[in-house]
């Protein structure tokens, strides 16, 4: 299989007019990484790349349209792991940092811990040249009014459905990359799936690469990631390990939710249980698919 990368922009139920929209978004995520696939960079680089274009799309949860927290800020989760070695790199309740992913790579690449969370996550990136911005310049107006309406009980909190993640192949590696501004109205401090290893976020050379999205904790129960990557190790085809992973989710904690993944030779596959999941694929090849 060429390089390639799959992009989800999160499981839930997008309104039916602004589901092309938000494919056109994770589109555009897919043709950024493959110029960075095209150009010789690794698959860790992609992922990267993929998730810094959906962290700066503010149809989405993460980064510059974040889900607020119960006191009206945001609050950041994001993950990279780089199947080449395991490495990992995460941040946690991190506050407001235009690329938290980007963050979660500078924790990768230091290496002395892998997850940072709250203000030591804001320490760490500032000591990094990363710089804190006002909540205000990652608040949109959809989100505020969406936060307005639960604290008035005018709408469920829920969690939202627009956390986004990317899994690329470089012909050799694969990675894996997930950012997300966690549930609407959520409590101060709480953490999902997404910035941890097994759960929302994994990759391993040896079996494949995979990103979920959906109800946080009740991935963390079941460990989402892990049963795909352990599906893959055992010799799956991706779409089935992905289907049989959302399965059990659903089965086992009555879990809703999605999850985008390639295998280790570069194979995609995806499932979720929510009336959508917005995903796109795409290889160097030229090769291209998306839908919801």
């Amino acid at each position: 299989m060429p390089p390639s990368v799959i992009v989800h922009g999160g499981a839930g139920n997008v309104a039916p007019e602004r589901r092309a929209k938000h494919v056109a978004g994770c589109e555009r995520a897919v043709a950024a990484a493959l110029e960075v696939l095209r150009a010789g960079g690794r698959a860790l680089d992609a992922a990267q790349r993929a998730v810094e274009v959906l962290e700066d799309d503010p149809l989405f949860n993460a980064g510059w349209g974040s889900c607020l927290n119960e006191d009206g800020g945001v609050e950041l989760d994001a993950a990279l792991m780089d199947g080449d070695g395991l490495r990992y790199g995460a941040v946690c309740a991190m506050p407001s940092v235009r690329h938290p992913i980007a963050v979660a790579r500078a924790v990768m690449e230091e290496g002395r811990h892998a997850i940072y969370a709250g203000e030591g996550a804001l320490r760490f990136a500032e000591a990094r040249g990363f710089a804190r911005v006002p909540d205000a310049e990652l608040i949109t107006e959809q989100a505020r009014e969406r936060w307005e309406a639960v604290r008035a009980g005018r709408a469920e909190a829920g969690w939202s459905g627009g956390t986004v993640g990317a899994v690329a192949f470089d012909g050799t590696h694969v990675a894996a990359a997930t950012s997300t501004g966690g549930m609407m109205d959520k409590r101060r401090g709480r953490v999902g799936d997404s910035p941890l290893p097994g759960a929302g976020t994994y990759a391993d050379d040896l079996a494949g690469g995979v990103s979920a999205t959906g109800h946080g904790e009740k991935i963390l129960r079941v460990g989402v990631g892990f049963l795909v990557v352990a599906a893959l190790r055992g010799g799956a085809d991706p779409m089935a390990a992905a289907e049989q992973a959302i399965a059990t989710l659903a089965a086992r904690v009555e879990g809703t939710g999605g999850v985008i993944a390639l295998d280790c030779a570069g194979r995609p596959g995806r499932a979720n249980n929510t009336e959508t999941m917005i995903w796109a694929w795409g290889s160097t090849d030229g090769a291209r698919e998306s839908g919801w």
